[in-house]
């Protein structure tokens, strides 16, 4: 079985090759050279799958925090590396239809690192968000503030939100785990379950252990 590997270039200060080492070793990647003409920059030359290099450039450019230069061209097939490390974080899933609500997200935004924003449409099964904890979590991203008649001060009222991460189809194919698929259109790209409905995926769940204990 092979599988088609590319020759990867890295240009980085020194104070960064431990961090880009580390990044591209769950990758699958092998170091060919590594030069140093004591310049305050190193140059690494890496053998790594295609498959390893989908989402890495914008991950490189955020650990060298924009001063690295990266560049691949096809190198050769070879055995197949293995599987990849997944992620080891579970993602939010909305429970049901519906409008993203500012509210909803203030009170969601501690647990994990949003991937939508007020006003977007949801539906049942669409992830919105990486969970900060392993584990997947359904959770209602419509949900609205109760309206009473008792008054609440400025700073209650004030609701400030992070920025949704922006996920492009290259980081959403690195992304997705086996049971998740990803939702294109002309103006963008969601992630979505396999299984849309909570129940389903639990009844699959438990028969995915039922199946292991009696192995």
């Amino acid at each position: 079985r092979l599988e088609p590997y590319e020759e990867l270039m890295i240009d980085c200060p020194e104070g960064y090759v431990g961090v880009v080492m580390e990044k591209l070793g769950p990758r699958r990647a092998t170091m060919l050279d590594m030069k140093n003409p004591g310049l305050g920059m190193v140059r690494m030359r890496f053998k790594i799958p295609a498959r390893g290099l989908l989402g890495y450039r914008s991950e490189f450019l955020t650990d060298t925090r924009g001063t690295g230069i990266i560049h691949h061209r096809f190198f050769e097939y070879d055995l197949w590396a293995g599987p990849l490390s997944g992620r080891n974080r579970g993602v939010m899933v909305a429970d049901r239809e519906g409008v993203v609500v500012a509210y909803a997200l203030f009170n969601l935004q501690e647990r994990g690192t949003m991937f939508v924003q007020p006003g977007d449409p949801v539906y049942e099964g669409m992830i919105i968000a990486e969970h900060v904890r392993p584990g997947d979590m359904d959770v209602n991203a419509t949900k609205e503030k109760k309206l009473t008649n008792m008054r609440t001060t400025a700073a209650d009222e004030m609701i400030i939100l992070e920025p949704p991460r922006q996920m492009t189809l290259e980081l959403a194919l690195e992304y997705i785990e086996d049971d998740e698929l990803i939702e294109v259109t002309p103006s963008s790209v969601r992630l979505r379950k396999r299984l849309l409905g909570a129940t389903e995926r639990r009844k699959l769940a438990r028969s995915e252990k039922r199946a292991l204990l009696e192995e």
